[in-house]
C-alpha cells in the first residue's frame, strides 16, 4: 500500500489511539519513523507538536498545521497553478527583446488564444519588454492584471493576443528540439497533471508511444527535478526497462495489531513499452533528487542508457503522510530505497557515467551520446529553438514544499 501513489485518503487500523493531537503524532512517529534509534529521545507528553518534530534529525519528517495542510496536499498531488495563462520563456541577453516563448501549455488560455511557440515577446499590456529586466517588467504587469494582452513577433509578423488568467493544470513532461536533438524534460512526478487521471506517467507514455519508430539518440533531461510520487517515477522508469527489479525498499508501518513492523518490497519491470527499443541519454545534476534518482538508477542499471551531467542530490529515503485528527498533516520518513543492484545513494548521490566539465548542459549530453553509442546523434528537422538559453517559467506553484519528494499515500485519521 505504501508503494502506491494515489491521492486517496485511507483510515489507519482500529488500534489507532484516541488521544489529542500531540499524542497522535507521537504515536505515529513511534510506529513508523525510519530511524528508530532516535525514538527514545521523543517526549511522550507536551504542548508543542513542532517541538516534538524538531527533536528528530531528519528534516523531511515534519508537521504541517491544519491551516496549511490542504494546500500542501494539493501541491504534492497536482500541478495546479492559480491565476496563470500557461507560458514559459527563454531569456536571451543578446537580443533586443530578450524573452521568447519556450512552452505553451496545452488547454491553457495561451493555447486557446493561439500564442505561437518560439515567438518573441514584444510587450505586455502596452509595456515594452526589453533589456535584462524584461522578465521583472513582465511579472509586475502580469501580477496586477486579470486580462493579459501580449504583443508577439513570429515569422516576420507581429500580433496581439488577449487572455484572461485562470487556474490551470500544467504539464510535467516537455519536449523540445535543441541543437537539432530531441530533449524530453521531466520536471516532476505527479499523479494529477494535465493528464488528470494518470499524471506524469501518461504524459511521458503518450509521447513515447507516438514516437516509437524514432531510432535516434534522445535526451531524458531530469536536471532540477525534485522528485514526487514513488508510483509515478517507478512506472515511468518501467517504460524504458524490459526486465529486472526497478527499485527495492524497506519501511516501517504499524501492523493490524498496532505494532511497529518492518516490511520489504520490490518493483519488477514488465516488458512491452515503446521506450524499450529507443536510445536515450539521461541528463542529471545536483538538483535531481529523490524520485528522480529512483528513475535515474533504475534506467541506468537496467539498460544501456548512460547518465551525463553531475552527481545527483543524494536522497534515498521517502515519506508517508497522515492527515491528523485536527486536520494537520504528519509527513514522516518511513522508507529507504535501493537501486536495482542493491546500492544505496542516500547522502552520496549518483555519479554520472559522463561527467560534464563545466555544467550539466544539453551539449554535454549530446557529446556523451556520441561517445557512448559510437556515432553522431541524428539531427531532426525542426524550426524550434536551436540552442539552449536561460529558461524562465512564467508561473508559480501554489506552495513550496521541502525539496526532494518521494511520497507514498496520504492516510486520514478518523
Amino acid at each position: 500500500m505504501l508503494a502506491a501513489c494515489s491521492s486517496d485518503f485511507l483510515s489507519p487500523v482500529k488500534s489507532t489511539p484516541v488521544t489529542d493531537e500531540y499524542g497522535y503524532n507521537y504515536w505515529l512517529l513511534q510506529k513508523t519513523y525510519l530511524y528508530e534509534e532516535e525514538l527514545p529521545n521523543l517526549p511522550e507528553e507536551g504542548d508543542s507538536i513542532q517541538v516534538l518534530y524538531n527533536a528528530l534529525s531528519d528534516r523531511y519528517t515534519r508537521y504541517t498545521p491544519p491551516s496549511q495542510s490542504a494546500a500542501v496536499i494539493e501541491s504534492r498531488n497536482t500541478s495546479v497553478i492559480t491565476g496563470d495563462i500557461g507560458l514559459e520563456f527563454w531569456y536571451d541577453p543578446n537580443a533586443e527583446h530578450t524573452l521568447s516563448i519556450r512552452h505553451v501549455y496545452p488547454k491553457s488560455p495561451a493555447d486557446r488564444a493561439g500564442v505561437p511557440k518560439n515567438g518573441t515577446l514584444i510587450s505586455i499590456n502596452g509595456t515594452e519588454l526589453t533589456g535584462e529586466d524584461a522578465y521583472q517588467k513582465y511579472r509586475a504587469v502580469f501580477d496586477s492584471n486579470e486580462v493579459i494582452v501580449l504583443e508577439i513577433s513570429f515569422q516576420d509578423s507581429v500580433r496581439s493576443y488577449t487572455m484572461k488568467r485562470e487556474t490551470i493544470y500544467a504539464p510535467t513532461v516537455f519536449v523540445d528540439t535543441l541543437d537539432g536533438h530531441e530533449v524530453i524534460n521531466i520536471r516532476e512526478f505527479k499523479p494529477n497533471t494535465i493528464e488528470r487521471d494518470s499524471g506524469s506517467y501518461m504524459e511521458l507514455k503518450r509521447h513515447l508511444d507516438s514516437t516509437a519508430s524514432d531510432k535516434s539518440v534522445r535526451i531524458l533531461d531530469l536536471r532540477g527535478n525534485p522528485g514526487g510520487h514513488v508510483d509515478q517515477c517507478i512506472k515511468m522508469a518501467d517504460l524504458f526497462v524490459k526486465s529486472g527489479t526497478l527499485s527495492s525498499r524497506h519501511w516501517y508501518i504499524f501492523s493490524a495489531d498496532g505494532k511497529r513492523t518492518r516490511y520489504e518490497t520490490k518493483n519488477e519491470a514488465k516488458a512491452g513499452d515503446s521506450g524499450e527499443e529507443g536510445k536515450f541519454v539521461l541528463l542529471a545534476n545536483a538538483g535531481s533528487a529523490s524520485c528522480a534518482e529512483i528513475f535515474v538508477a533504475a534506467v541506468r542499471e537496467l539498460t544501456d542508457f548512460p547518465v551525463a551531467g553531475a552527481k545527483t542530490y543524494g536522497k534515498g529515503i521517502g515519506q508517508s503522510s497522515w492527515k491528523t485528527m485536527n486536520g494537520g498533516l504528519a509527513t514522516i520518513t518511513t522508507l529507504a530505497f535501493s537501486t536495482p543492484k542493491g546500492n544505496s545513494y542516500h547522502g552520496k548521490g549518483i555519479e554520472p557515467d559522463y561527467p560534464c566539465t563545466n555544467s550539466a548542459s544539453i551539449q554535454c549530453a549530446i557529446e556523451a551520446g556520441q561517445q557512448h553509442f559510437g556515432k553522431s546523434l541524428k539531427k531532426t528537422a525542426s524550426k524550434t529553438v536551436s540552442t539552449e538559453k536561460q529558461p524562465i517559467t512564467g508561473n508559480k506553484h501554489q506552495i513550496e514544499d521541502v525539496y526532494g519528494g518521494a511520497y507514498a499515500d496520504i492516510f486520514l485519521f478518523r
